[in-house]
């Protein structure tokens, strides 16, 4: 079973990054893209670029902070009309550091935004996709879905919700034409650390972080096979899957020592 990447397609957080990435690939296939996310300039530069690229290409731009129950509603009620084939659930960011440091205004932003607006907006659209007998959701979880750890704690929260979220909705939606993917990512080249911040104080090795470009490719194949699970990059999907696949008392015993280590960084790098 294959998602329509010919028809009709949502893609949230669509200003940078992943988002804006897949919008650029989607174009070349799709009948029309309707891009969401906080910034309407970012989103209006994207879409005079989808639409010199190709030109019968119809693009909408919905501006909406997704942190916010009323916009995602306006958003909810601004697309009622459109028979939504596919939506992408990109929109999302980080918080990294020790939680007890973390700012809560930050931490609630994140929570809605990569919980409660990703949740209704497939709420919103899986009963048509179903009366229709065909739709895909690409839910943009991270490898951080897959495995706990500590400096994280709220955010590898979120994207468990995200995980176990689109996996059980998968199988509800087993042989009603709607597709559910995930896509699990690693490090990418973005905006995720300047936002999320970084308590280690290190860069991320070249070889284990991959572009957005090969990002979205790989959800993108992953994604139109009707793939589960889609984690790209060949380093970071060892480091994924192994993680994912060891027993959690082993987990414990690993990054014990990392969480205690992580205390003894400056202060600053610890704040959320």
């Amino acid at each position: 079973m294959r998602p329509p990447l010919e028809g009709v397609i949502v893609v949230t957080g669509a200003s940078s990054g992943i988002g804006a990435a897949l919008a650029r690939l989607l174009a070349e296939r799709a009948s029309a893209l309707i891009l969401v996310a906080r910034r309407a300039d970012r989103l209006l530069e994207l879409r005079d670029a989808l639409l010199a690229a190709r030109p019968g290409l119809r693009v909408e731009v919905i501006p909406a902070d997704l942190s916010d129950a009323a916009e995602v509603e306006r958003l909810v009620r601004a697309l009622e009309g459109e028979a939504v084939d596919v939506l992408i659930n990109n929109a999302g960011l980080g918080d990294l550091g020790l939680f007890e440091r973390a700012s809560w205004s930050k931490l609630d932003f994140m929570i809605r935004v990569n919980v409660l607006a990703a949740t209704r907006l497939a709420h919103a659209f899986v009963p048509g996709m179903v009366r229709r007998g065909r739709g895909g959701i690409l839910n943009v979880s991270s490898g951080f879905g897959m495995v706990p750890s500590p400096g994280a704690a709220a955010y590898v929260g979120t994207k468990h919700f995200v995980t176990g979220f689109s996996e059980s909705l998968r199988m509800e939606l087993a042989g009603t034409g709607v597709v559910v993917s995930q896509l699990c990512p690693g490090p990418v080249a973005t905006e995720f650390e300047s936002i999320a911040g970084n308590p280690t104080g290190y860069a991320v090795p070249w070889w284990f972080e991959v572009s957005v470009e090969h990002c979205a490719r790989v959800a993108l194949r992953g994604f139109s096979a009707g793939r589960a699970t889609i984690v790209p990059g060949f380093f970071p999907s060892i480091g994924i899957l192994l993680g994912a696949w060891t027993p959690r008392f082993v987990l414990r015993a690993l990054t014990g020592p990392a969480g205690r280590w992580l205390r003894r960084r400056p202060p600053a790098l610890l704040t959320g």
